[in-house]
């Protein structure tokens, strides 16, 4: 069975078409992307895999940190044990004495940052999906070019057709089932981890106000 399937897919293997359209769609992605923008892209193919992002754990820690702020101060924020980014932030500019203002600026901000990284991620493999076809008809031309010079061969013409039809398929193929729905379930975990995070901006808030900001105290003690 497995030989079978072999030989039916061997017709649609040829190392020269995926060089062509593989290497030109990968060298175009490096050529048009900054390699910061490059590198975070090759790197956002590790959450597809991850479940979407859920502020249900971070409400929940902000709940404790709340209780803790209660009993403690906003000092003790300090020595609290935060894995998420946007509420270690929070919690670090509480305790520097930021205020509610101050905390929703701050987490603006940040989803403002973080935003823009995901929309670089999804635009690198949009433009995988716009240069594959691309490759694959340059490869075609190439396949068509290498078919017309060899025409006094003809074990030579055979290859070279395979070539010029391969491309095409492998351009058309990477940009549909590859390129494009990495772009789009990139985007659909950027816009799912924006609403959930805005979860979080009321009640990081809420805790910065639980204790008066010392930068408010220190001001109303120079008045």
């Amino acid at each position: 069975m497995e030989t079978t399937v072999a030989a039916q897919l061997a017709p649609f293997l040829d190392p020269l078409a995926l060089t062509l359209v593989g290497g030109g769609t990968l060298l175009a992605m490096i050529l048009r992307t900054p390699i910061r923008d490059f590198l975070r892209g090759i790197a956002a193919l590790r959450v597809l895999p991850r479940r979407a992002f859920r502020a249900d754990p971070g409400l929940a820690q902000i709940a404790a940190l709340a209780r803790i702020v209660r009993r403690h101060g906003a000092i003790a924020l300090d020595k609290a044990v935060i894995a998420d980014a946007d509420i270690a932030a929070a919690a670090a500019a509480i305790v520097d004495g930021s205020g509610p203002d101050d905390i929703r600026a701050l987490l603006g901000e940040r989803a403002a940052e973080r935003a823009e990284r995901h929309r670089a991620a999804a635009d690198l493999w949009t433009g995988a999906a716009e240069a594959a076809p691309a490759m694959g008809m340059i490869g075609t031309l190439v396949g068509l070019v290498k078919m017309f010079t060899t025409m006094n061969d003809p074990n030579a013409i055979g290859g070279a057709m395979a070539v010029a039809l391969l491309t095409t398929l492998y351009g058309a193929v990477l940009a549909s089932l590859v390129a494009l729905p990495i772009a789009n379930r990139l985007r659909r975990h950027a816009r799912r981890e924006m609403r959930e995070r805005a979860r979080l901006t009321t009640p990081l808030a809420e805790l910065a106000a639980i204790e008066p900001p010392r930068r408010m105290m220190i001001r109303d003690v120079a008045a």
